[in-house]
């Protein structure tokens, strides 16, 4: 057994460990409906992206939701863990906080890779305007976004003059401005579609919209995920110590 002197030092350490850890794992909990949030808002404003390119669609909006998820349960196991002063259960917290590192690092490293993601959506774009049909799904997001970019086409209304959608019924009704009455004659005539419907291609919006939101998630993975390194240290520092009281005791 050990001087008592050694064992009064080593409890300060303890409670002051359990202190610090307790109140992380609060924080913790917190961080975990902030991810929660984020990716529930991140899915909502990226639905017309992920809808458009469906093959190769990032899943960065679902890994957020299911990371806050779990954060959000681990984060009470973690307060438990530490009023429980359990060094299996401290050093359990820690591998599950590496594991949340890891995968938040990872989706962060992901949302930054834009324009591999710009190329991949604007692929997939130009393809979903050859192919407009009206009845397809992904037309109906190209409806969409024309409506709210205020924007038309790829690079501009002129590219529907190469589709067989334009052959037929000419471009489509929801490239026309607000406020103005597109008629099938002008909608047939690039001439006169001029005047009634948005010059500007759709493109670069869309890709510059995309790369904003991602920014804003693969910020919110990277902050969490460094965040989390903390909650390691103090974890294992407090299994250690917990550890040592128990030996000393002996």
């Amino acid at each position: 057994m050990s001087p008592p002197s050694r064992r009064l030092q080593t409890k300060p350490v303890i409670t002051c460990l359990k202190t610090f850890l307790i109140s992380y794992s609060v924080i913790f909990w917190f961080t975990g409906v902030f991810l929660l949030a984020v990716g529930i808002w991140g899915k909502v404003n990226l639905e017309a992206y992920l809808k458009l390119t469906s093959e190769t669609s990032t899943n960065m909006p679902y890994v957020l939701i299911g990371t806050g998820a779990i954060i959000v349960i681990f984060g009470l196991f973690g307060c438990f863990a530490t009023c429980r002063g359990s060094p299996c259960m401290l050093k359990l917290y820690a591998t599950f906080l590496i594991l949340m590192f890891l995968v938040e690092f990872v989706a962060g490293v992901f949302g930054f890779l834009r324009h591999e993601i710009k190329a991949v959506l604007g692929d997939a774009y130009k393809d979903a305007v050859t192919n407009y049909n009206t009845t397809d799904p992904k037309s109906s997001e190209v409806d969409a976004i024309q409506r709210t970019f205020h924007c038309c086409g790829v690079n501009s209304y002129k590219d529907w003059n190469a589709t067989k959608y334009f052959k037929d019924n000419g471009i489509p009704v929801s490239c026309c401005k607000a406020n103005t009455v597109c008629s099938v004659e002008n909608l047939e005539d690039l001439d006169k579609a001029r005047d009634v419907v948005y010059d500007t291609g759709c493109i670069s919006l869309l890709t510059t919209s995309m790369e904003s939101k991602l920014g804003i998630n693969a910020g919110a993975c990277f902050g969490v995920a460094f965040f989390q390194l903390i909650g390691v240290f103090l974890s294992c520092c407090l299994s250690r110590y917990i550890t040592i009281n128990q030996y000393e005791m002996v």
